[in-house]
């Protein structure tokens, strides 16, 4: 059976509008920011063991003025002003988040990159079936999938192509599709879906 390819009306609210760019730019900053583990750490010359005692007295050495071994200045002594863990997210409100995909979904279309499939047409998982679905769709490239959770055999037969990415219709993010040639969408995952004008197989 072939993968069947769905002629939908995309709904101009998500699919529709100039893309802001400004926006996309912004959210996608702070989802990457998001992902930062923030682990990071140096010790302060307050944290390095030892240093305790003056290396040498005072005056008379010839040599710099010295209170601790574990100056910043010093090899095997402390980090002045080094990383420390902390969080990098990013504030970004509800409306910017949304804006940012509708704009990066509407990028997607403008282009012909965003197609909608019924029925994937594979009756048991199968890497290289997925893979022919795909190339019957015309789909080169990075692909973006968007599938129904209880699409099991769908989920197993595209896991393993190298260049598509999976996701559940709640997780898509604007950087996702933005990195993607192609967004490819289970028909019941489509955001804003209206009734279906027509099908082609």
């Amino acid at each position: 059976m072939a993968v069947e390819k769905v002629i939908v009306e995309l709904d101009p609210y998500t699919f529709g509008i100039e893309p802001n760019v400004g926006v996309m730019h912004q959210v996608v900053t702070a989802q990457l920011a998001a992902r930062r583990s923030g682990t990071h750490s140096t010790k302060t010359r307050a944290e390095v063991s030892g240093g305790g005692a003056k290396p040498w007295k005072q005056k008379g050495t010839g040599r710099a003025r010295a209170g601790s071994s574990r100056s910043p200045i010093w090899v095997g002594g402390g980090i002045a002003h080094g990383p420390k863990p902390r969080s990098y997210a990013q504030r970004t409100n509800k409306k910017m988040i949304q804006l940012a995909l509708r704009s990066a979904l509407s990028d997607r279309a403008a282009e012909g990159r965003v197609m909608v499939v019924a029925d994937w047409g594979l009756d048991a998982p199968s890497t290289k079936a997925a893979k022919a679905a795909l190339a019957d769709l015309g789909v080169e490239g990075k692909a973006l999938v968007v599938l129904s959770r209880d699409s099991e055999t769908a989920w197993k037969s595209l896991r393993n192509l190298p260049e598509v990415h999976l996701l559940a219709g709640d997780q898509l993010n604007t950087y996702d599709v933005l990195v993607s040639d192609f967004v490819v969408f289970e028909q019941s995952q489509l955001p804003g879906t209206p009734a279906d004008t027509g099908s082609e197989s």
